[in-house]
């Protein structure tokens, strides 16, 4: 096998649009890119000249399925500008419609898109056909997600209810019960779905990644904490942009982050696990354990796994939160208008997602800058890809475009979910 090009040339059913190509020359792997064509989508562009308390409302537009993640990290960041301080009940409500949105989005992956890779289907249509019971289950648990958001933020999808300074109503104590019934309902099957997943046929890939997430002292990360790493990072999130840098590849629309003098890193749940597995509950740690995970994962492809373990976390947080639920006397807290800049982070069930803004003295948006997880992760997802390709190259080709496929999801990036509608064109020079 002297050289071949292997293309991937169109990733649907995304957010946004993207190919992946691989050149090889003298059998081995000479370069590998993630292609994002996207076209630009503006909103960091049209938030400027906004009132601050519409920025919520828009950045929640960003994703359909992580709407809470784009709004936490812009409230948290504009309320840093007002002098408004959160704890206390309206802290664990926003803790709490954060586990709702883990719940959706890890199980829409792990069993809708990812599973049919490790099973051996092209779609979870025809997965359901031989494990019906399995796919029912799961989206019975994602809906218990869905279900959080819709009490706590108004609706599912780009919730209403969420604000600066906390929420326009809070739930009553009785409106809060159903739920806690329906988690419970789903825990058993969150541990059974782990060990399930845990047995799949995974390939033997690690590398030495620089895992970056938020750490907190006293919790699993969502809303709050320090940057952290595996290779000694330890910053307040205001020194993100001192620390991090965006460039711009000429095979890509979407910038690629790096650390500063450092290079890629990779953000998300095989980071949060890693430099968080003492803030895991028991439960989780003990089931993590009991599969074979260890307190740290390097091989993304077991991403699935923790997955589900963040997802039993998310479950058992909701329950902790709902038991000890007492309604704050105001749903949200004032703060002072002025002209000010801030920034914050938390972790979308994907990795971090950064925000900064700049307001005016009239509380009128003149900044906006929006980072998120795909362009962080993409670099790293280039490099896996280089790496794992080099060992499959003489694999067929169907077969090479199904590997290709699954190390892309493996990262649930917003360009994952596509993948089993991919072309696969090989050029053998």
């Amino acid at each position: 096998m002297a050289s071949k090009t292997i293309k991937l040339d169109y990733l649907a059913r995304v957010e946004g649009e993207g190919a992946f190509k691989v050149v090889v020359r003298d059998g081995a792997v000479k370069h590998a890119e993630l292609r994002i064509f996207e076209p630009p989508r503006f909103f960091e562009a049209f938030l400027r000249g906004r009132s601050y308390m519409e920025v919520p409302d828009i950045t929640a537009r960003i994703c359909g399925i992580c709407p809470i993640a784009y709004m936490m990290g812009s409230i948290h960041a504009l309320e840093k500008v007002l002098g408004i301080k959160i704890d206390g009940q309206l802290r664990e409500l926003r803790r709490l419609i954060y586990c709702g949105e883990w719940i959706e989005s890890h199980v829409l992956h792990v069993f809708m898109l990812h599973a049919p890779d490790f099973l051996g289907y092209d779609s979870v249509i025809q997965m359901a056909k031989d494990h019906g019971d399995l796919v029912k289950k799961a989206l019975e648990f994602k809906k218990v997600g869905n279900d959080i958001m819709t009490t706590i933020g108004g609706r599912e999808i780009h919730p209403i209810n969420v604000r600066v300074g906390g929420f326009y109503r809070v739930p009553t104590k009785r409106e809060l019960q159903p739920l806690a019934e329906k988690l419970k309902g789903v825990r058993d099957f969150a541990i059974e779905a782990i060990r399930l997943v845990a047995k799949f046929d995974f390939p033997d890939s690690e590398r030495d990644y620089e895992f970056v997430a938020l750490r907190h002292p006293s919790e699993y990360p969502l809303n709050e904490g320090r940057l952290v790493s595996n290779k000694g990072m330890d910053i307040p999130i205001e020194d993100y942009d001192a620390t991090f840098e965006e460039t711009h590849v000429e095979h890509s629309t979407a910038l690629h982050s790096h650390i500063r003098g450092r290079g890629p890193y990779f953000t998300g749940p095989l980071a949060r696990y890693s430099l968080n597995f003492d803030k895991l509950t028991p439960t989780a740690q003990q089931v993590a354990r009991e599969v074979g995970l260890g307190k740290t994962c390097n091989n993304p492809f077991k991403s699935i796994v923790v997955r589900l373990v963040e997802s039993l976390y998310a479950v058992e947080e909701a329950l902790r939160i709902i038991a000890a639920y007492e309604p704050p006397e105001k749903p949200f807290v004032e703060g002072t208008v002025r002209a000010g800049s801030g920034c914050h982070a938390t972790e979308a069930p994907r990795g971090i997602c950064y925000h900064r803004y700049t307001i005016d003295d009239a509380g009128l948006v003149t900044f906006a800058r929006i980072i998120a997880p795909t362009s962080q992760n993409q670099p790293t997802i280039e490099k896996d890809l280089t790496s794992f390709v080099g060992n499959w190259l003489d694999l067929p080709d169907k077969e090479l475009q199904y590997r290709c496929e699954q190390a892309i999801r493996n990262y649930d990036p917003c360009i994952s979910c596509s993948c089993h509608f991919l072309k696969l064109d090989v050029d053998r020079g």
